[in-house]
């Protein structure tokens, strides 16, 4: 009888802080840049599930509840050596009951794709990865009228309504945890009014630059101001933002050193592919995520 006749199903169960290791170890082993405090902030932010096999970690899946009826769900590993035996897809199963009937999003790999589009996601609208390590400040120039300043705490309300505005999802409980791991913040302004905002953080090899929320300008240079304030922090440093499909600054990137390296495919379930393809709010875009997963 082959091994593999006599191998049990593996164990699913919820994610636990104790699976940060575990969930890291696997995160590196498919080259992916989390690090464990990565995880960590993933993990307390949602919920999600593991798949365990002689008391080891072979697969995770977690997923996030933002307001009454919308979701998104992410970190979909399995151990190279135990990929093909159905565990992904019973991790994303367990997931999605979780999460029942909200309308939920993913960004999809190719690999990933054809078994998302099995369990009811449809494309709605792309992604690309940009990063570099950044070798000169790029000039700050913002829009006539203008100023950038830090973010203080007096700002989270509104930051939560355009962060929500400009991904289509609630905030509330997201932007404030975020910034308690960001390294900062900053706002454009005029006349006492906001126009835009960026983060950012540690992450991964570096630092990642997101959200980026910005009200549409000519040229897109109120988004471009809010992410050279950022590389103009960082030089030296390896820095990466993930951009929208159609936020009008992906050709702009590269010449401040950041290298389109990847690009994923944004899904959606519970609700039409059409309807998520375009910009969730007319007024306020976004430029920058949070991540891949949190989106």
């Amino acid at each position: 009888m082959s091994e593999s006749a006599v191998k049990s199903d593996p164990r699913y169960r919820r994610f636990t802080a104790d699976d940060i290791d575990a969930a890291h170890g696997l995160s590196v082993a498919v080259r992916w840049p989390h690090r464990p405090e990565d995880w960590r902030f993933a993990v307390e932010a949602g919920a999600g599930f593991v798949a365990e096999e002689n008391h080891t970690v072979i697969g995770t899946a977690l997923c996030w509840k933002f307001g009454a009826d919308r979701a998104t769900l992410g970190m979909v590993i399995v151990s190279p050596d135990q990929q093909g035996r159905g565990i992904g897809r019973k991790l994303m199963e367990l997931v999605l009951d979780e999460l029942g009937d909200r309308v939920t999003f993913l960004h999809a790999t190719p690999a990933g794709q054809p078994l998302y589009e099995k369990l009811g996601f449809a494309a709605s609208s792309g992604l690309t990865q940009h990063q570099g390590t950044v070798e000169a400040a790029p000039a700050v120039v913002l829009p006539r009228g203008e100023t950038l300043r830090a973010v203080t705490p007096a700002d989270l309300p509104t930051l939560i309504d355009l962060a929500s505005r400009g991904c289509g999802l609630d905030r509330s409980a997201t932007l404030p945890a975020l910034l308690e791991v960001a390294q900062g913040g900053v706002v454009l302004e005029r006349d006492g009014e906001i126009t835009g905002f960026a983060l950012a953080r540690r992450f991964g090899r570096g630092y990642s630059i997101g959200p980026v929320v910005a009200a549409p300008s000519d040229g897109h240079v109120r988004a471009k101001a809010l992410v050279s304030h950022w590389l103009a922090q960082h030089v030296g440093d390896f820095v990466r933002i993930d951009v929208p499909g159609g936020a009008g600054i992906e050709s702009w990137l590269p010449t401040v050193g950041l290298i389109p390296v990847d690009s994923v495919v944004k899904m959606v379930r519970n609700a039409s592919a059409a309807q998520h393809s375009g910009e969730p709010d007319a007024a306020w875009r976004a430029y920058g995520i949070i991540n891949q997963a949190m989106a």
